[in-house]
This record gives structure tokens, C-alpha cells and sequence, in this order.
């Protein structure tokens, strides 16, 4: 099946002023203000290349000796960043090629997944997890190992089966899970430093209707010896808290409508919640997905925020700490008993588990995870003084940061977290030889000693 997107994608490009900068087709090179979503991150050059095809896309690769690929601006931190030069398949012409056995979709990667995921139903499709937003891009969701929730559900990238991209020299490439091996899986989690990606080939699995349940107040302690049977719960679960109480202030339990259903109205000491709830308990919950037990389509129930809505607050910091789900208890009472110290600084904070993958550069490699997530208060003067206390107390879980997310992690302690990545800087050394697509961000973290 093969689907012209810009002429009918749902409603989602008519409700998303909130990122108008980057659905412009124009092909000319624009010079403005670049920032990130949250506004936090102002990035270094505005000088930004809108490609209508991934022959334009080539021509500007060739064109440049320093250039970045630039998503939908939903990192918080300069993984993405530029000092000379974007270019953006964001917003281009998208072709859906749902594969014959419908196993796969392959897409143009600067697609949204809240543009992709509505023709996917419609046509009988889905994917097996989104993140908590739908408004990110696959190309950027992928190169920063970007996840939703699910002890069985793998992050984003493991829905990766093939993947087209540009190196440095402007040859397009093509890898596959099924041919390429671990090639392919180091390629991935790319990290921005391997070539500009143009197309996407996304696992399938047919489309099913979701249910959501929100419990509130479940006593902390219940985590000790419940932990594991809340996370099997559902299909995908969330814990939200400000770590200022004795309580986990909300459980978001997301099921598949056909599984037996978390109904009850008291459970492990919460209860069940009788209207629709936001992450951050002072906002209102219009901008979030349906809750109290709705059915409703996969792609309305994973992502914790609708399409075409701010999702969180927008006006906010973030980070977030992969651990191996072993350590997870341990992890969460650490965080806890520093809940007087973080609490005044936060939105909220989630709780999620991450089933294990074979992507290189991706932090759930070869192991199970939980993530402890930080929705700060837009406060980057205290935030930066309480990530090294937070790193400090995780240290012993052998906690790792989201890429795309605010830490203060040195260099080596991060990069001892990947095995392969000695390997990782030989691949990027053959696709860029030069270090085009590299940036300050990348010769820190992932190329510096």
C-alpha cells in the first residue's frame, strides 16, 4: 500500500502550530532562531535547509563540510546541535509503503509518529509502542533511543528492521536488520554522528484497541514487594510522583482491550481514579489521552498526550536515567529519600521499565531497564546543582542518561556504559571519515578520551 501523506495524514498537520517552523517545505536555506521545543535550548546557527526529497537532501550533504540533521527539536540538550549548518526532511512529501505481507511500513524518517500512527490504523496496522508524546519525528526518536513504557515492549529503534541513510560523501545507504547483522544494529542508535537519515523500516503487528487506568496514591513502600507485578499489569504502566510524599501520587496503567481489564476500584493501596488526571497534578488533563477504562485506538492510548496538544507543561527542563531493572527497587528508594532536595524543583517525576535490545549505542542494550524520569520546573540554575546529587545516589545501579536529556555525567563514566563503542567510532569513522556530521555534543560524550 502506498499513501501520499501530504495529502492525508488525519488532522494532525492542521493541529500542530506548536512546531510550524519545521512543516515548511521550502527548499531555500533559512537563517532564524532556532529552538528546541521546550525552549530551553537555543541552538547555535539558524541556518537551516528545508529538503523536499532525499535528492535535495544529497545535493546539501555534498554541498557542506559541517551539517547536521535536525528533527523536531525535542532534545533538551545539543546532541542536535549545530555551529554551521541544518538540514531538515521534516515536513517533506511522505510516502507510507505498507510491505505486502504486512509485516513492515517503510516511511520517509522525518515523519511524525503522530501523523504515521492514524493511516496505520485505518488500514489495519500498528506499531508495538510510541513515547509518551506523538509529536517526535522517527528519525529523531530513533538516533537517541527515545522508548514509551513496557517491561516487554523494547524502546522505539527496536522497531527499526531497516534504515536508509546518507554519509559523508553523500552516497545513500541501505542496511537491514535481516542482511546487514551487527552493522545494522550499530547504526541505529546512531546518535546523529553517522550519516542523515532518510527512510525508515518499522516492524508491524495488526492494530488493537487500548484501554487506561489511572490509580492514585499507592503507598511507596508497596514497590518492594509489588514491583514486578505492577509493571506486569498492563501492557505499558507509568509511575508518577514528586518523591515529596509517602505515595506514588499516580499509576497509569495502559492495556490491551482484549487482556482482562484493571478495573478494581482499590488496588495495592490506590484507588481508582474517577476523572481523566494529568502527569502534573496542577494541570488540567484536556491535553492528555483518555483514561477511565475508554476503549480507544493504540496510538490514542500509548502516548500520555494527544496529537496537536502541548504535551507536559512545555515550559520545562528534563532528564532521565536508564538502570539495569535488577536494581530497580534500590534505584526508586535512593530517589525517594532525596525527595525534600529534588521535590521542590520538579513537575513530576516517572517511573518506567524498558525491555532489552541489541542496538549498540542504545542503553537498554542487552539488558532489561527501568528509567527514573525528571520533568524539572524551567529552573536550569538549580536543576544543574541537583543532577549531579541525583547521578551521584544512582551511581551504584550503574545508572545511564537519556541522550537526548539534561545530565551532568563526565565523559568516561558515560562512555564505560557502552561496551560497544570503541566499535561504534570505527563505524562513524567509515561512514565520515572527516567528521561532518559531528558536533561539540558528540566529540565530548561519545569521541573524546
Amino acid at each position: 500500500m502506498k499513501k501520499r501523506t501530504f495529502l492525508k495524514l488525519s488532522s494532525a498537520l492542521m493541529t500542530a502550530p506548536l512546531f510550524s517552523p519545521l512543516l515548511s517545505c521550502e527548499t531555500e536555506s533559512k537563517a532564524e532562531t532556532l529552538k528546541n521545543w521546550a525552549g530551553n535550548l537555543t541552538y547555535s546557527t539558524g541556518q537551516l535547509d528545508q529538503a523536499k526529497s532525499v535528492a535535495e537532501a544529497q545535493e546539501l550533504v555534498k554541498k557542506y563540510d559541517k551539517v547536521k540533521q535536525l528533527g523536531t527539536r525535542h532534545c533538551f540538550n545539543k546532541i542536535a546541535d549545530s555551529d554551521d549548518r541544518f538540514v531538515s526532511l521534516v515536513g517533506a512529501p511522505e510516502d507510507i509503503v505498507i510491505a505486502a505481507d504486512g509485516k513492515s511500513v517503510t516511511v520517509n524518517a522525518g515523519i511524525k509518529y503522530g501523523e504515521l500512527s492514524p493511516y496505520l490504523h485505518e488500514k489495519g496496522f500498528a506499531l508495538h509502542n510510541l513515547a509518551s508524546l506523538p509529536h517526535i519525528s522517527v528519525a529523531g526518536a530513533i538516533a537517541t533511543a527515545t522508548h514509551g513504557s513496557g517491561e516487554k515492549n523494547g524502546n522505539l529503534a527496536s522497531a527499526v528492521s531497516g534504515l536508509k541513510m546518507l554519509t559523508a560523501n553523500g552516497d545513500l545507504v541501505t542496511l537491514s536488520r535481516e542482511k546487514d547483522g551487527e552493522n545494522f544494529n550499530a547504526a541505529v542508535v546512531h546518535l546523529g554522528a553517522l550519516g542523515v537519515l532518510t527512510e525508515v523500516t518499522l516492524d508491524l503487528q495488526p492494530t488493537f484497541l487500548m484501554t487506561q487506568y489511572v490509580y492514585q496514591n499507592m503507598p511507596i513502600a508497596q514497590l518492594k514487594d509489588h514491583f514486578d507485578e505492577i509493571q506486569a499489569s498492563g501492557y505499558s504502566v507509568s509511575l508518577f510522583t514528586n518523591w515529596q510524599s509517602q505515595d506514588i501520587a499516580e499509576v497509569w496503567v495502559k492495556q490491551r482491550a482484549d487482556a482482562p481489564q484493571m478495573d478494581q476500584k482499590e488496588w495495592l493501596g490506590a484507588t481508582l481514579a474517577t476523572q481523566n488526571l494529568h502527569p502534573i497534578p496542577e494541570l488540567s488533563a484536556e491535553n492528555c489521552t483518555a483514561q477511565m477504562g475508554v476503549p480507544g485506538p493504540w496510538y490514542e492510548r500509548m502516548p500520555h498526550f494527544k496529537m496537536g496538544f502541548t504535551p507536559s507543561s512545555g515550559d520545562e527542563l528534563q532528564a532521565e536515567y536508564f538502570l539495569p531493572r535488577q536494581h530497580a527497587v534500590d534505584a526508586i528508594m535512593a530517589i525517594a529519600r532525596l525527595g525534600n532536595q529534588v521535590g521542590p524543583y520538579l513537575l513530576t517525576s516517572e517511573v518506567r521499565a524498558i525491555a532489552a535490545d541489541n542496538l549498540w549505542m542504545s542503553p537498554c542494550y542487552k539488558q532489561d531497564c527501568i528509567t527514573i524520569h525528571f520533568t524539572w520546573k524551567p529552573d536550569w540554575p538549580g536543576v544543574s546543582k541537583l543532577l549531579p546529587i541525583v547521578e551521584k545516589e544512582l551511581a551504584p545501579y550503574n545508572a545511564r542518561p537519556h541522550w537526548g536529556k539534561l545530565f551532568a555525567m563526565a565523559p568516561a563514566d558515560l562512555q564505560k556504559h557502552y561496551p560497544r563503542l570503541p566499535e561504534f567510532r570505527e563505524v562513524a569513522k567509515h561512514y565520515d571519515p572527516k567528521g561532518k556530521f559531528r558536533n561539540a555534543f558528540l566529540e565530548k560524550n561519545v569521541f573524546g578520551s
